[in-house]
């Protein structure tokens, strides 16, 4: 009964410490990608933006 308790132990410890190593090792690329997300929806955001209003202005033009 004590073995497979102890494995499971084992187990979950092992999981919790490869854990903590591949947050340490990933989240500045975690951090990096989310950094990059922004950027891209902001140019995103304002390339719609000035689409939107230029398209007003030609329509009053003709």
């Amino acid at each position: 009964m004590a073995k497979p308790l102890l494995q499971l132990a084992a187990l979950g410890f092992a999981g919790f410490a490869l854990w903590k190593i591949a947050s340490i090792v990933l989240l500045p690329f975690l951090v990096l990608a989310f950094k990059v997300a922004t950027i891209v929806a902001l140019v995103m955001l304002a390339i719609w933006f000035f689409k939107r209003n230029d398209k007003g202005k030609d329509d009053a033009a003709a």
